[in-house]
């Protein structure tokens, strides 16, 4: 009986450009040109070589070979300033995230998401990750020992509502002249006894009324300059702090300010419209109708699902914030001076607000 063959041990070598180009009739320049989209090429030829790269199972250049020879990752950053779950049911940050993305289209780069949680010993962090610029959208001081990082190893970066501070170009908008705007409204129409329901105020997000020692330690300027609005018209305005931009936290608040019927206000100007919502539903519960009996003003502009109302509220333009982050990381990355941008809201007057009754 004749002997088995041998077993042969290996590996399967990778194939490579080289053997694309090969079996195409090409040179590996050409192959490459093919792959990227980037060169005269012809259609035909384009052809020749995905069939060619079919037929031996090739994938496409290496992307890291790609980058090494860039000098970049295509990789942009972007910081938020809680968990990404709840950015994703934030209409905001979802709006803010697609002007960035229009914003650094030049760039053909993609966006990867962090949070300001700061930990150096995350899967992936702001400390390892090779990103060639971050975007930081409404961060808290608290992530400041990363900006110090970032800002040594010369990564670009732009902050949304964050207020950095030193030559870190900034997007905002006109927290505090909106809110005064939207107060002056409810004072126009002859409101007297108004509170308001606010975003956190510091990185632990303590919710319930304002203290001392809360407005004391607060870290988060959008918070601090919507407050700053409303007190310009009304001094003694009631504060209720939520937990977050949510439905779920405007109802709690709320229903912490309606409870008494005694000291009921009779308007309430809440910091974003997922709370102005809340504070709806909370005066719905109690058999409240607005604007009958409770008006209510909110800050964004956006579509809020479910709500039937249409609110009078703040618009800001959530998109184009987005859009001049991502394009001043553009002009950073092409060695050119980025500024800030300072952007306006305005008041939509909706069916949410009315004269006190009686």
């Amino acid at each position: 009986m004749s002997p088995e063959p041998a077993a042969t041990t290996g590996a399967v070598p990778r194939v490579t450009l080289a053997d694309v180009a090969a079996l195409a009739g090409v040179s590996a320049s050409t192959a490459s040109l093919a792959f990227s989209g980037s060169g005269p090429v012809s259609d035909a030829t384009k052809e020749r070589v995905l069939a060619a790269a079919s037929e031996l199972g090739y994938a496409g250049p290496d992307p890291r070979a790609r980058s090494l020879r860039r000098g970049r990752s295509g990789i942009v950053g972007v910081v938020l300033e809680e968990r990404v779950r709840a950015a994703f049911l934030d209409p905001v940050k979802i709006q803010t995230l697609d002007g960035l993305a229009e914003g650094i289209a030049a760039l053909g780069a993609g966006l990867l998401l962090f949070t300001d949680s700061g930990d150096p010993d995350a899967p992936v962090s702001l400390d390892t990750a090779p990103v060639d610029a971050v975007v930081l959208i409404g961060c808290s001081p608290k992530f400041f020992r990363q900006v110090e990082a970032l800002q040594r190893r010369g990564i670009p970066l732009v902050a949304i509502e964050g207020a950095p501070g030193g030559d870190i170009p900034e997007i905002t908008i006109d927290n505090r002249e909106a809110t005064r705007l939207g107060a002056e409204h409810v004072r126009s129409l002859g409101h007297t006894d108004v509170a308001t329901v606010t975003l956190p105020f510091e990185p632990t997000r303590t919710r319930g009324e304002l203290t001392p020692e809360m407005e004391a330690g607060a870290t988060v300027d959008t918070a601090v300059e919507r407050l700053r609005g409303a007190r310009d018209v009304f001094p003694g305005i009631r504060v209720g702090v939520a937990g977050a931009s949510s439905i779920e936290e405007g109802l709690e608040a709320t229903r912490l300010l309606l409870a008494d019927a005694a000291t009921r206000p009779t308007a309430i100007i809440a910091q974003s419209d997922l709370l102005a919502a809340g504070a709806i539903q909370a005066a719905e519960e109690l058999g409240l109708q607005v604007p009958r009996d409770l008006s209510v003003v909110g800050f964004d502009g956006i579509r809020v699902d479910g709500l039937q109302h249409d609110l009078t509220t703040l618009v800001q333009p959530s998109v184009a914030k987005g859009r001049a982050a991502g394009e001043a990381i553009v002009r950073m990355l092409a060695g050119e001076a980025a500024s800030g941008t300072d952007f306006t809201s305005t008041l939509h007057v909706g069916d949410t607000t009315a004269p006190p009754r009686g």
